[in-house]
């Protein structure tokens, strides 16, 4: 049992999890904004959604382009909440007039 759990001693939890946290959130929003007619308040929750998706994929970006995690998943995280989060926000535009 000297072996660590994880291959490299630099690589955290934390940061290998970004990716897939934001893959979830990303596809959560993406799921939400492309509801036929969503109340406002889903789109609301898309829109918070999207943006933490955003956020934590491009954390998990940085760390990946250390060498900390993987680079697909944040990217496919970032790509889904900013999908998501577009359509929200054009939704609730729409809803406005």
């Amino acid at each position: 049992m000297s072996e660590p759990a994880v291959a490299d001693r630099t690589s955290t939890p934390a940061a290998v999890s970004l990716g897939p946290v934001a893959i979830v959130l990303g596809a959560t929003s993406a799921t939400i904004a492309w509801m036929p007619q969503p109340p406002m308040a889903t789109l609301l929750s898309a829109v918070i959604v999207g943006v933490l998706a955003v956020a934590l994929g491009a954390v998990g970006i940085r760390h990946a382009r250390q060498g900390t995690g993987r680079l697909w998943t944040a990217v496919t995280g970032t790509t889904l909440g900013a999908a998501g989060l577009v359509i929200a926000i054009s939704g609730m535009w729409s809803l406005r007039a």
